[in-house]
């Protein structure tokens, strides 16, 4: 099983080499940059700098902001400059993020995402083999790229491109053009990836040679013992009540039962009452969504949730650094868990 993590999301810049050096410590195979209060190509190209054997894998950056030119100039620079290490990871975000965060149209994102990735690979190639290039698809068209501009072959294979989703659409597109899929903290449950995300992928790549590889992003509730399993729990309904308040992640919260859920955290911030989300969450809730196991514990129920159905497990780094020793021992029996076949 391939161990994940996931740089927090609010670490400095200046603390990204630390950080980074923990996760090669503890033993993990890959780190996940997110792109929330930072840029995540510029995190990970400290990431990388400051990791020697580390894959890194932004997950995800938002595509639709940026155009698929300039995001290939960036992949390409930051696989060149790890030896291959470089993983890009692209996502679509929500509506109201992408017109009302970054000012950028939205339309048909499936459709615009598998045109973007097609449009990635167009221009990978153009610079690998100094080829013209041209690329016209639903929502991009690329037909001039200079000698001048062209930066030339990087020495090892294009970057893997992976992407994300929630809904069936999107998780076929992966299927039919990703190298990769990660799945959403919300809707990690085995339950979900049965029923949806598994099926849509498989049915995505009918007629492709493989099927993408799948990180299951669990939002593991786990700790040395009782006082840190609490921390942890608490700092998880923190989060999972702020993601589940937006509707497109709530998929989940139906099939378990939890519908009334989603509408009542939606009613919080339609009041502005931020500080209220968590309450909602209760601790039977959490339980039905995310496992939960001290570090004893939590390799067999990740395994009962996990085992056969992904090829890896994105676990969250531990709060208290007092126990990575723990922590390490850990994640060598996670290692252990059966992949997908």
């Amino acid at each position: 099983m391939e161990l994940v993590t996931t740089l927090p999301a609010d670490t400095h810049l200046a603390d990204v080499r630390q950080a980074v050096h923990r996760v090669e410590r503890l033993g993990f195979d890959t780190v996940h940059i997110p792109e929330t209060v930072h840029d995540s190509l510029s995190v990970a190209l400290l990431a990388l700098e400051h990791s020697s054997r580390l894959t890194v894998r932004t997950s995800m950056t938002l595509a639709f902001p940026r155009s698929p030119m300039i995001t290939a100039y960036a992949a390409w620079d930051l696989a060149r400059f790890s030896g291959g290490r470089f993983q890009l990871g692209l996502a679509t975000q929500v509506r109201g993020n992408i017109v009302g965060r970054f000012s950028m149209p939205w339309s048909a994102p499936a459709e615009r995402l598998a045109d973007y990735v097609h449009a990635l690979r167009a221009i990978f190639h153009s610079f690998e083999h100094a080829t013209p290039l041209f690329h016209e698809g639903s929502h991009y068209r690329f037909d001039r790229l200079q000698p001048y501009f062209n930066p030339g072959p990087s020495g090892v294979a294009a970057p893997p491109i992976w992407t994300g989703g929630v809904n069936r659409r999107m998780c076929e597109v992966a299927g039919a053009v990703a190298d990769g899929f990660v799945t959403h903290a919300t809707n990690s449950h085995p339950a979900y990836l049965d029923a949806e995300i598994l099926p849509a992928l498989a049915a995505g790549a009918a007629g492709r040679d493989h099927a993408p590889k799948v990180v299951v992003v669990s939002k593991c509730v786990t700790g040395v013992d009782d006082a840190a399993l609490a921390a942890a729990r608490d700092a998880a309904r923190a989060e999972m009540a702020f993601l589940y308040s937006t509707p497109a992640y709530r998929p989940t919260l139906a099939l378990l039962g939890h519908e009334q859920l989603g509408e009542r955290l939606s009613a919080l911030v339609r009041d502005d009452r931020w500080t209220d989300l968590p309450a909602v969450l209760t601790d039977r809730a959490l339980t039905d969504l995310v496992p939960h196991g001290s570090y004893a514990e939590l390799p067999g129920v990740l395994a009962d949730w996990y085992g056969g159905r992904c090829h890896g497990l994105a676990i969250g780094l531990p709060l208290d650094q007092r126990h990575d020793d723990a922590f390490a021992r850990m994640l060598g029996d996670v290692r252990e868990i059966p992949t997908a076949g």
